[in-house]
């Protein structure tokens, strides 16, 4: 089967290796202040800064993030909320 001249086998793993433009940037930086939220954390509902920003193999962000007394590490975008500023 063809979708305009390019089969569609093709495009399944064009589709594959291609990654979209909405994950091609991160929303978090280092030295943002945001708020954690995960139940298994002993972080969870608390304030910290991101100390370092990864880019996984798939293109999403993890974050490691720094609290008082301590670190979370491997913390996905969908976990934090970002701290309004004052400013």
């Amino acid at each position: 089967m063809t979708f305009s001249g390019v089969s569609t086998a093709a495009f399944g793993i064009r589709a594959l290796l291609t990654v979209p433009a909405e994950r091609a940037f991160m929303s978090f930086e280092k030295e943002d202040e945001v708020v954690l939220h995960d139940k298994h954390s002993e972080y969870d509902g608390e304030t910290g800064t991101i100390t370092q920003v990864m880019e996984t193999m798939f293109g999403d962000a993890t974050y490691t993030v720094s609290f008082e007394d301590g670190q979370e590490t491997g913390v996905p975008e969908e976990s934090l909320d970002a701290v309004e500023s004052d400013e």
